[in-house]
Order: C-alpha cells, then sequence, then structure tokens
C-alpha cells in the first residue's frame, strides 16, 4: 500500500480531463440524438442527450467540492475537436452515412465507459473524503451502467444494417468493472 500523501494536482488534471470529454461527450450526444430523431421515435438518444449533460453537470458540482478550478483552455480544446470530428470523411458527401452511425455509436460507448471509470475513481476517494456524496456517485455509476448498455444496443443494431447481420443474434455486453 502506498502510503505518501496523494498530490492534488494531479486529481485537477485527472477531473479535467475527464470535464473535457464530458464537454464533447455532450456535444455528440445533442448532435446524435437530433440526427437520429427520426429512428428513435421513443427518444432514447433525446433522453440520453440529457442525461450525459446533467452527467457533466454532476462532474462540475464534485470538482467544485473538491475545490478543483476549472480549466477552460481544456474545455475549449474538447469542443473544438467534436466540431472538427464532425468532418471525417463516412463515404457519403451529402447525406448521413451507415458508417457515422456506427463510429459515433461507439464514440458515445466509449466515452460513457470513460465516465463509469471517473466516477468509480471518486467514489474511492469519497471513502476518506466527505465533500463528495458518495451515494450520489453511486447512482451516478448505475445511470452509467445502463447508459452503457442502451448504447451498445444502438451501436450493435446500427453495425448490422451498415454492414449485415443481425442484431439480435448478439447479446450486448455492458461490463464496465
Amino acid at each position: 500500500m502506498h502510503t505518501s500523501s496523494p498530490d492534488p494536482a494531479l486529481l485537477g488534471i485527472y477531473l479535467n480531463d475527464h470535464l473535457a470529454g464530458a464537454i464533447a461527450g455532450t456535444e455528440l450526444a445533442k448532435r446524435l440524438a437530433g440526427a437520429e430523431r427520426a429512428r428513435d421515435p421513443e427518444g432514447t438518444l433525446g433522453r440520453l442527450a440529457d442525461e450525459i449533460a446533467d452527467d457533466r453537470a454532476a462532474l462540475l458540482t464534485c470538482m467544485a467540492a473538491l475545490d478543483v478550478p476549472v480549466r477552460r483552455y481544456k474545455a475549449v480544446a474538447a469542443w473544438a475537436v467534436e466540431k472538427a470530428a464532425r468532418l471525417k470523411p463516412n463515404g457519403r458527401l451529402v447525406s448521413r452515412s451507415p458508417l457515422s452511425r456506427v463510429v459515433e455509436f461507439e464514440a458515445m460507448r466509449l466515452g460513457v465507459e470513460g465516465k463509469a471509470a471517473g466516477w468509480r475513481t471518486l467514489r474511492v476517494r469519497a471513502e476518506t473524503d466527505p465533500r463528495l456524496d458518495a451515494g450520489r456517485l453511486d447512482d451516478l455509476l448505475t445511470r452509467a451502467r445502463r447508459q452503457i448498455g442502451e448504447l451498445e444496443e444502438l451501436r450493435v443494431s446500427a453495425a448490422a444494417e451498415a454492414f449485415g447481420g443481425d442484431s439480435k443474434a448478439v447479446k450486448p455486453s455492458t461490463t464496465t468493472e
């Protein structure tokens, strides 16, 4: 067991990196919800986008509780990278490509996996730091696990549509630990 005191600067870097990811994820989730509206009559993606925005706010709350300043340059860079990622070639010039759906669902799932890892890290810290709400972190982790499952179902369906196959033949994996 390591007995030296942790470097508080490392936590600040870590949380600001997660915030950058949360900003990019929120933008992608909003765009994906809009682009998939016709395919998503139940509004699953709209709900996910709202939850992901709420998760970003929860991260900001944790950062404030821990006195971790927000590094604006990382937030701006994440926003710009998400916008630039829209310019990637996808095999279509004017219409939305089935490949875009697959890649975007994969990116969303990977982002939520990273978010869940961040919640688990903060949950460990909450055991010894009363500034963090352990119950809230447990709830956020439970929600992230559900989001991963929903995104995986959407991703498998998009992959089957883009590349062929039967999406019902694959049982989604939602392992996050």
